[in-house]
């Protein structure tokens, strides 16, 4: 049985539908509140997990693949194998502002984000001296409260940008999900894995 976590939501959606068309589907696994799913034929069980956990449940083995952006690998740097860009979930991760901004380099700028990491990366490459202020959620409003000079996050289309009067100064890099291996996992079960990726 291969273990397959999939994030919650929209994304974990599309990517199953990719393994279901590659011959692993799984019946019933879109209805109730049930969170694992296995078809034996196959040799798949499938479980939802919080996107953001999934490189954690891969890279800790409760899961042999799992479907990740590259946002949270970046961000997280778990010990596991990247084995496919899946080509879907594409958006960028950019610093956006309010329009008008001019960034005053005598002071360190203000970043809010629940990306510390990359922005921490992203910003000591350009040698900008920043403070980091981490959200979870709702980031387009730091700036409008003075709570943050700038922001780091995802962007899909920009329209939440857009009706909070930010927009992007500056693309940091583009993101979509990735199909992860577990280590240990991927050296037992590699004549599998690798016919699942293949049919992929």
């Amino acid at each position: 049985m291969i273990n397959i976590a999939l994030p919650k939501g929209r994304l974990g959606k599309k990517v199953y539908k990719m393994f279901e068309d590659a011959g692993y589907g799984c019946p019933d696994i879109f209805t109730g509140r049930r969170l694992v799913f296995e078809n034996k034929d196959a040799g798949v069980r499938y479980f939802w997990v919080k996107p953001s956990d999934v490189p954690i449940y891969v890279e800790r083995g409760a899961a042999d693949l799992g479907v990740a952006g590259r946002d949270i690998l970046l961000e997280y740097e778990p010990n596991i194998y990247e084995l496919k860009d899946l080509g879907t979930g594409i958006c960028r991760m950019a610093v956006a502002a309010p329009k008008g901004f001019r960034d005053d380099s005598e002071y360190p700028l203000r970043v809010a984000t629940k990306f510390v990491n990359i922005a921490q990366n992203f910003y000591s490459q350009a040698g900008r001296d920043i403070d980091i202020i981490k959200l979870n959620g709702s980031i387009e409003i730091a700036p409008l409260l003075g709570l943050s000079d700038v922001i780091v996050d995802l962007v899909e289309t920009g329209t939440t940008l857009r009706e909070n009067g930010l927009e992007v100064i500056e693309e940091i890099m583009e993101v979509s999900a990735r199909l992860i291996a577990n280590k240990s996992g991927y050296n037992f079960k590699s004549r599998e894995i690798n016919e699942l990726l293949g049919r992929l």
